[in-house]
Parts: C-alpha cells; structure tokens; sequence
C-alpha cells in the first residue's frame, strides 16, 4: 500500500474506536525508497507504544561505507540511531491525545555503545525500529493526527537522520573510528600480559551519582600515566592532532596479577576502578572513558546480603559451617555477606571470568580479611571463612586469575600485591617499591589461612524447568524494570548487585536470553557455561533480533542491546526457583 493509501484510512477511522488501528497493521511505500512497516498496534492509548519501523533503501540512504567490520557497523549503527533519537527529541509537539498518545521514543543513547536492535544495516537498506504512542482521545482514534505522525513526521525523521545528505560523514567517520580503536587497544591486552589500560587525558569522574556523563572538565582532573606503568598501544585509526598524526595511545598500563589501588579518602581510588569496570565496552567520543579498556572477562564482585545461591562450591573461601552444614554444594535464599560474595567470584569462574574486580566499600570484611588479632583471639577451628586474602595470589598462580582491588583500610594485602597504585589527588602514583618496603618493615604476624589448595570447581547444569516464564494466561511474561530488576514470570529478580548491566534494553536482552536457553540449550545436561556459550555464538550468528518471543523475520523485535556472558550467567544465578546439578 501507498502513503496516500495509509493517510486515507486513518483518515476514514477518524472518531471511531480505538481498536479500529488495528486495520492499519502492514506495510507502506511512504516515497521512493521509503517504507513504512506497522509491525504492532496497542491496544489502547494507554497501552506500551506501537511498534514501527522505517525503512530506507540503500540506492536513496547513500550512507558512506564505514561499516566494513562487526564493530564498525555495530558502531555506525548506534550513531545512527542517536541520529534518530536526537530527531525525535526536536519533532513538533503539540496535542495528541489522552494517555500515552503521541509519544516517540526508540532505544539509543547513553555513555556506551552497544549491538542493539534499534537500527539495523544492511547492503540493501538501513531500518529504525520506533516506538509510537498512536492518538486517541479516550477510546477514540485521532485519525488527523496519526496521519500528520506517520506519513509526515515520520518521513522527516527517517530521511534527516538515517540519509547521508543530512549529516557530516566526517562526525559519523570519528565516532565509528573512535568505537573501533577502544576495540583495537582491548584486543592488545592479552598479548601484552595487562589486564587494562588508561589513556593519558582520560577524565574517569562522573557528572553527579546520578549522571554517567562526564564532570566538567574545567573541574575534573585529567589522567597522568606513572612514568614505571607507561606503555604505548597503537591505534587501528590514526588521529589526526595539532601536533600531527597520531597513531598510538600512551597511558597507564594495569599488568596481570593482583594490583591494588590505595589512598585516602576522596581521592579517587574507586573513581578509578568504576573506569575499568566499565571500561569492558567502547564509550562515546567526548566521554572521557574513551581511552580506558579493560579485557572483556572483567566481572566486579561485591556482597549482596539476601541473594539466592543454588548449589554453589563455596569451599575454596568457606567450610565446617556451624551444625555440620556443608559448603560442596552450597544453597541458600539469605546469603549473608560473605556466603554472597564468595558464590559470586565461584560463579564468575566458572564461566569463563579471569579477572576481578573489587572495592572494599562493597566487600564483606570478614571475607577479605582476618588479622593477626582477630586470628589470637578465634581459633581457626571456630571460623570457616578463608579470606580472600589468602586465595588471591593462588588464584593467579594456579589459575590465572587476576584481581584488581580498590583497598584503603587494611595493609596486609601489601603482603600479596604484584603492583600498587596510589591515587593521591585523583592522580595515580606507582608505589609498588615503596609497598613492599613498608610491607617488609612492618610485618603483620598474620597467617594464611587457606587449609588445601583451590581448585576451579565444574561447571553446573540448570535444570530447564526452574525458568518457568508464565504468569496467568500469559505464556512468556517478562518485563526488565530499569537496569536493578527483572520480572521472569512470577519471579522478581534483583539485580542490583551486578554493576556492569549499563542500560535497560542489556536487562530486557537478559531476560529473554534465558528464556530463550531454558527453551533452546538447556536439554542433555549442558552446563551453565556451555549455555552462555551457545548464547553468543547465537548471538555472532544471528544477532538479537530472535530474542523476541513472538518474533518472526522481518518484524519489530523490540528494545534489545546485547548482554555480556557474565551478566546472563549472574542473573541465572539469582533466579529464586534456580536447581541446578553437577553434569556427569
């Protein structure tokens, strides 16, 4: 059907009842080489937003070709749909009717960027995925005003944003080449035996508590590389400068190994390591965080009071609980702090994870440490908590697991520490010489604590009936609300205690990851780690689009962006109704 086709009908259902939009569901050539798809109409004003794309065809697009690889097309694709976002935000409001009548909105934006499925790309065309409030006063259709949304407005919005005539292929260029040189310098850092890098010039502060945009720069410090950590990493896309071209980046280079980051108060210590937990995806040009990567099996562990575990191998960090209960396959829906944070590193491990991330602010103390003192005054034979303090530099020998450690309070991990980092006014300082003097001049007494060498447990088998999806009538009930809480059938989980879920469309993903696993990987025994696995070869294959439970080719697929592993395998691990088993 045509666009003239399209206004005449809604033209025609003027004044009737609301559900009279659901004759408008199809397609529509709006223009040459513009079409519009009306994949799925509310049912009333009030109702989630219809679904629409709008699709242009490459031969009137003429979008420059700056997506040759999959980072630069997922990088060129977030553009664009910050293109298209930033079109929405300036359309004309006015009067559009009761509830959420008018609305407009499509998933883009923020400080990092993702794979989503907001727009997609292709050879033949280039597609924004909407979202549109269609007008209705009350139960009635307003028609006129549907027309002016979406066979003009629209248009407008498609062809200003998602057409190379209407922006600057060199902004669109830097952004992309921005993108692909973060992904550049991660892929340095296993060869170089680091575990993340920091630009110099990088401005790690944030804007407010509430604000992931960066602090002003006028007030923020810029980030100094110690003269004994610098290292230069070279850039797949050379910079052009005042001074000239560009083609590598000097910064602060975090080696494997156990590294703590010391200092007072307020000076910058988790600022810092906030940097490298994020820093496992590519952020915006002008960010600050641009010249900060960290290698993408970084998982930041915190105590999570409360948390439900299933069949966890806490033994390595507890055992001989009080009244004989074992700590082999350890379950519990009130974890304490350190029962919590232990089955969080245990659950890292055992997919995949070799580098971790902590802050003593967010740490159980009794799980990080037990003092001399403290080691007088309780017997080893009355406290079944090895602290991590003595498995740290095991798990990096034995295992190759690295830890970074934000550490302010407690000296005696100068004991264990490969590097010291101390942050003195927001400025790092290499004081790992000066560490290890003090450690050996003033000795701590202390004794390890670790009763029998760690070993990595394997990897568990969840039983496919713990994901029951279902709520009443509905088959797949699922809803992701904001970036701390799913709602999986009846269950609600809490995901407040997983700090590298960045956007809500990452949560929404999640849910529907595991859905579609309970459904798709989890018959025959497979482990938790060969289910993630099968996630994202899925994902590399196909992409996000399947991730719909009602999706069919070349539908809407809703608001999806693309989840790391350790966030899937952390939200299976939370689910309350979670059963797992030992394969074999």
């Amino acid at each position: 059907m045509t666009g003239e086709e399209l206004e005449g009908a809604l033209l025609r259902i003027d004044g009737h009842g609301y559900k009279a939009y659901k004759a408008i569901a199809g397609c529509y050539a709006l223009d040459d080489g513009l079409t519009l798809f009306v994949d799925h109409v509310q049912g009333d004003p009030f109702a989630a937003p219809s679904k629409l794309r709008v699709r242009v065809d490459a031969a009137r697009a003429r979008l420059p070709a700056l997506g040759d690889t999959d980072v630069r097309r997922i990088a060129f694709e977030d553009y664009l749909a910050r293109r298209v976002a930033d079109a929405v935000e300036r359309r004309p409001r006015g009067g559009r009717g009761s509830g959420r009548s008018g609305e407009m909105s499509i998933d883009a934006g923020g400080q990092i960027v993702l794979q989503r499925t907001s727009v997609v790309l292709t050879d033949d065309w280039v597609e924004a995925r909407i979202y549109v409030g269609l007008p209705g006063d009350g139960r009635r259709v307003l028609g006129r005003q549907a027309a002016e949304i979406l066979c003009r407005t629209l248009p407008r919005i498609a062809l200003g944003a998602l057409c190379a005539d209407s922006f600057e292929e060199d902004a669109a260029r830097r952004f992309v080449d921005c993108v692909d040189n973060q992904e550049g310098l991660r892929e340095q850092l296993a060869a170089r035996g680091l575990v993340a890098f920091v630009g110099d010039g990088a401005v790690l502060p944030r804007a407010s508590g509430a604000s992931d945009r960066p602090l002003d720069r006028e007030r923020a410090v810029p980030f100094v590389t110690p003269e004994a950590l610098r290292v230069a990493l070279r850039l797949r896309n050379p910079l052009a400068t005042d001074a000239g071209t560009v083609d590598e980046l000097h910064g602060m280079a975090i080696p494997e190994g156990v590294t703590l980051i010391v200092g007072g108060g307020y000076h910058g210590k988790s600022t810092l390591l906030q940097a490298l937990e994020h820093g496992v995806y590519p952020h915006v040009p002008g960010d600050g965080r641009e010249q900060v990567v960290t290698r993408g099996d970084a998982v930041k562990v915190r105590a999570e009071d409360g948390r439900h575990v299933a069949s966890v191998h806490i033994r390595p960090f507890i055992c001989d609980l009080p009244l004989g209960r074992g700590t082999d396959e350890f379950s519990t829906d009130d974890a304490s702090g350190s029962t919590s944070q232990a089955a969080s590193i245990v659950e890292a491990l055992e997919v995949g994870s070799r580098l971790l991330l902590l802050d003593e602010d967010t740490s159980a103390t009794n799980f990080m440490v037990r003092d001399a003192r403290m080691q007088a005054l309780v017997s080893k034979r009355h406290e079944p908590i090895t602290p991590f303090i003595d498995r740290v530099r095991e798990l990096y020998e034995r295992h190759g697991v690295s830890t970074v450690l934000v550490m302010g309070g407690c000296g005696d991990y100068l004991d264990v520490a490969d590097h010291v980092i101390l942050m003195r006014d927001y400025e790092p300082h290499d004081e790992t010489q000066a560490a290890r003097r003090v450690a050996a001049e003033h000795g701590t007494g202390r004794r390890s604590e670790a009763p029998a060498p760690m070993e990595l447990p394997a990897s568990r088998a969840p039983d496919a009936r713990s994901f029951d999806a279902s709520r009443g009538r509905r088959e797949v009930k699922i809803d992701a609300r904001g970036i701390d809480r799913i709602e999986f059938g009846t269950q609600s989980i809490d995901l407040r205690g997983i700090e590298q879920i960045r956007v809500t469309s990452q949560t929404r993903a999640i849910a529907h990851a595991i859905h579609l696993a309970s459904k798709r990987f989890m018959g025959g025994g497979a482990t938790l780690r060969e289910i993630v696995d099968a996630l994202d070869a899925l994902f590399d294959r196909e992409g996000l689009d399947l991730l719909d439970p009602y999706h069919a080719p070349g539908r809407h697929p809703g608001s999806f962006a693309r989840p790391r592993r350790y966030e899937i395998a952390a939200v299976v691990n939370r689910l309350r109704t979670l059963r797992t088993r030992r394969p074999g």
